[in-house]
């Protein structure tokens, strides 16, 4: 009995920091597929979205670099500060992007949970457990690529580390808050993936620590790419983009 209830605050807690909702969500599902023809007002939803979302978290960046700045010229201001204000602004930026996105992007186990799996897909609670881990392991590479980089944030490891996180924003739309498991194959491969092996190697160039460090969200975005591609093969194999979709008529 202990250790069921020591397993449920694990799992709240978690779930919690994570921002994953586990309850029965109402979705306003109110269409579904009708014939493979591409949904071009979802597509520019998605890349407004992303560029919105990308552009105002430059605009933090940005701001942020004005006020380290002012801290680090000011004498009286301990120098750990501004190392503190860097890491928790990566913490944020990290844990919680996607307050900075007009895209639903609500974390929930809704689909995974309903939709079919294959055998060796990892329970529901691992995800935000290690969304979790790679959340901490992004905050000290980060810092580690700003103090290489002189406390410039306007950098383009850092810019693209913001491009990463805004992308992987746009595809918990489109899988998770609207189960496109078509769209979320190439979405996920040319997205959270592929920026994932590429802000590592920049961190990794600016320093080897950091790209060290951050290495390990390219394995586990490895295998989040391939249980996405198991999904959508035995979900039906939809088409590889957003489909359009009319309202259901309810009886």
């Amino acid at each position: 009995m202990n250790q069921s209830n020591n397993s449920g605050i694990i799992e709240q807690f978690v779930n919690t920091v994570m921002g994953v909702k586990t309850g029965k969500q109402e979705h306003s599902q109110i269409s579904v597929s009708t014939k493979p023809e591409i949904d071009i007002k979802a597509v520019l939803v998605y890349k407004l979205g992303t560029i919105f979302q990308i552009g105002t978290m430059i605009g933090v960046l940005l701001g942020m670099e004005k006020l380290v700045t002012l801290i680090d010229n000011n004498s009286a201001i301990p120098s750990w500060v501004s190392t503190f204000l860097t890491g928790l602004l990566f913490a944020v930026f990290s844990i919680r992007s996607r307050i900075f996105s007009l895209l639903d992007n609500t974390r929930s186990r809704q689909t995974y949970d309903q939709v079919i799996r294959p055998k060796w897909a990892p329970p529901p609670l691992v995800f935000p457990i290690v969304w979790m881990m790679i959340a901490v392991l992004r905050v000290i590479s980060s810092v580690l690529v700003w103090q290489a980089m002189n406390h410039h944030f306007l950098v383009w490891p850092l810019i693209l580390f913001v491009v990463h996180l805004a992308v992987g924003d746009t595809w918990n739309t489109i899988f998770t808050v609207e189960r496109r498991l078509g769209a979320a194959v190439p979405v996920v491969i040319f997205g959270p993936w592929l920026s994932a092996l590429v802000v590592t190697a920049l961190y990794w160039q600016t320093n080897p620590y950091a790209g060290i460090i951050l290495s390990f969200s390219c394995v586990w975005l490895t295998v989040a790419a391939v249980l996405v591609l198991r999904i959508w093969q035995l979900n039906g194999s939809e088409p590889l983009y957003p489909l359009k979709r009319t309202p259901v008529e309810h009886q």
